[in-house]
């Protein structure tokens, strides 16, 4: 019985684009408008609920007062 070499897990896709900042009033990281709660369970999360939260997260960018994104 030979034991084929194990391949590391294919990578989990990601919003991040390492801007963590938390904005106080929506609650949403300003880089890629998660959750803290999004972005700490992120690897816990399945494809299909990663994809879910990945397709709402532009219409979010507008939870976020316009002049607290120009500072990024």
């Amino acid at each position: 019985m030979t034991d084929a070499p194990r391949r590391p897990p294919p990578p989990i896709k990601t919003p991040c684009v390492k801007v963590c900042v938390v904005d106080g009033e929506s609650g949403l990281c300003m880089g890629c408008y998660r959750q803290l709660s999004e972005v700490a369970g992120w690897a816990r999360l399945s494809e299909a609920e990663r994809e879910a939260i990945m397709a709402e997260l532009p219409s979010r960018r507008s939870r976020i007062r316009p002049e607290k994104l120009a500072m990024f």
